[in-house]
């Protein structure tokens, strides 16, 4: 979705939430900025400028408005959709890259130099890497000063600042409040009790299929890892936990949604990946997306226009754990979901690392791919040639040849895994779709595809299906989830 400023402008005068993420609304009279649906009085048209992302407002003065909390809105689906180097980069910067590594460390990651890669930031979206990072800090700090009892000094490296001072005018320059002051104007029921779970509430466009998407998640979750609570032991509705494996150690997250809001709630080895752990739940929910455009893309096709109307909101689930997810498409390239399940459960409870605060029937990591390249074909229940295809795919993980996260290149990473003897263009797009965040892939060998196009009147051949899928570009990715849940 390209816009212009009148376009932005208009968006704002209606209030439409569904621009909240995709630009920010600087008003010059009074030196902040807002999110599109901000309650306030609409200002006048000489007096706004438009900015594609905060931190470019931050960067020319503005603060953020403290009544819409622009930094709180879901983040632009363009940044999440987009294959290119810029929509890699914003991708790697939110999950915390430059903080852990660097600018020299996003440089590496994307092929290119530190130069290069400030140049094409700069000119998409108006400011460079170290400014970006810095801005997704300040709203960690915020999130940490607002949800947790921490003392504000490991707020402040819990977030990524390399000092207190400058965590302190960061905060003071984007939030025109000191930590303190932010921490004393939040709600008397906020903050957990001292040593309890982080609780973060997710920003999220609506419609969202949250039935939908707990179904998936519940039929898929690997014991030791995942488990789902259907909400039949309490009113708070179904919850969604797993593990996850962090840069800094590892955790758990839980996602529930009561009354329209998502709710996630983290308990981490350390403090410090919070801003990771946070945004690969956006992730797996598919958070970012805009589900008013997709569905309205994919409702005009008549074959699909009644699964549409059916599920409004229905997202593509993403994945947190990239050598996990490709784990679990060699297991079930020949075997039913519950088959895989089984297989990649046995996986845990054989090669899993314990959890250090394990959470209910979450205990465990998935094996690293380091664990998994060392061990036998015969060590997984599957046909040797497969386990030899998968302990070679997790070698090429493992060495860092491959990397499966949502910074990786997309057609690049396909290409790597189908060049492994043994993973085929199914097992390859659905890591993809998954783990890379891909939302235009389509499986037209998938038997699922098979059945569902085959009730609706159509022909369910590969060749067939992938031709028609064609109209569904650029959202085949939801296209094929609607298929699966006709089923």
């Amino acid at each position: 979705m390209l816009l212009d400023d009148e376009q932005c402008y208009r968006a704002i005068q209606s209030r439409d939430s569904r621009f909240d993420g995709w630009f920010v609304t600087a008003v010059r009279t009074t030196g902040i900025y807002c999110r599109p649906s901000c309650p306030a009085i609409t200002p006048k048209r000489q007096n706004v400028e438009f900015f594609r992302a905060a931190a470019t407002a931050q960067s020319h003065g503005y603060r953020a408005c403290k009544r819409c909390r622009p930094d709180a809105s879901p983040g632009s689906p363009e940044w999440n959709t987009r294959a290119d180097v810029v929509g890699r980069a914003m991708r790697l910067i939110a999950d915390g890259l430059v903080d852990r590594n660097g600018v020299s460390g996003l440089a590496d990651r994307l092929g290119y130099s530190e130069r290069q890669v400030h140049r094409l930031l700069v000119a998409e979206v108006g400011s460079g890497p170290l400014a970006l990072a810095r801005a997704q800090r300040a709203q960690t700090a915020r999130i940490l000063i607002e949800t947790t009892s921490l003392p504000i000094t490991d707020v402040a490296f819990a977030s990524g600042f390399q000092s207190v001072r400058q965590f302190n005018d960061t905060v003071r320059e984007v939030y025109a409040a000191s930590p303190s002051q932010l921490r004393n104007s939040r709600r008397a029921d906020a903050a957990p009790p001292a040593g309890g779970p982080l609780t973060v509430r997710l920003a999220c466009r609506e419609p969202f299929d949250s039935t939908a998407m707990f179904d998936f998640l519940a039929v898929r979750a690997v014991p030791g890892t995942e488990h789902v609570n259907d909400g039949t032991t309490h009113s708070a509705g179904p919850t969604y936990r797993r593990s996850l494996r962090l840069a800094s150690g590892n955790g758990v997250v839980s996602i529930g949604v009561a009354g329209g809001i998502v709710h996630c709630s983290l308990v981490l080895d350390d403090v410090a990946d919070v801003q990771a752990a946070v945004q690969r739940a956006r992730r797996l929910l598919d958070l970012d997306s805009d589900p008013m455009l997709i569905d309205e893309h994919l409702g005009a096709h008549p074959l699909l226009a009644a699964l549409v109307r059916k599920r409004p909101g229905l997202r593509s689930p993403g994945h947190p754990d990239g050598t996990e997810l490709l784990v679990r498409a060699v297991l079930g390239q020949q075997v039913s979901v519950a088959g895989a399940r089984t297989l990649a459960a046995r996986i845990v409870a054989a090669h899993g690392e314990p959890l250090a605060n394990p959470q209910g029937e979450v205990t465990h990591v998935f094996p690293s791919a380091a664990t998994l390249a060392g061990l036998r074909p015969d060590d997984f229940a599957m046909p040797k040639a497969r386990g030899a295809a998968l302990i070679e795919a997790c070698s090429l993980v493992a060495d860092g040849r491959i990397v499966l996260d949502a910074g990786s290149d997309r057609a690049a990473t396909a290409a790597a895994l189908q060049a492994v003897r043994g993973i085929g263009p199914w097992t390859a797009g659905y890591v993809a779709m998954r783990a890379l965040g891909d939302p235009d892939v389509f499986l037209p060998t998938d038997i699922g595809v098979r059945n569902a196009l085959t009730a609706l009147g159509a022909d369910g051949s590969p060749r067939s299906a992938a031709a028609l899928a064609e109209a569904w570009s650029p959202w085949r990715s939801y296209a094929l989830h609607h298929l699966w849940a006709s089923l």
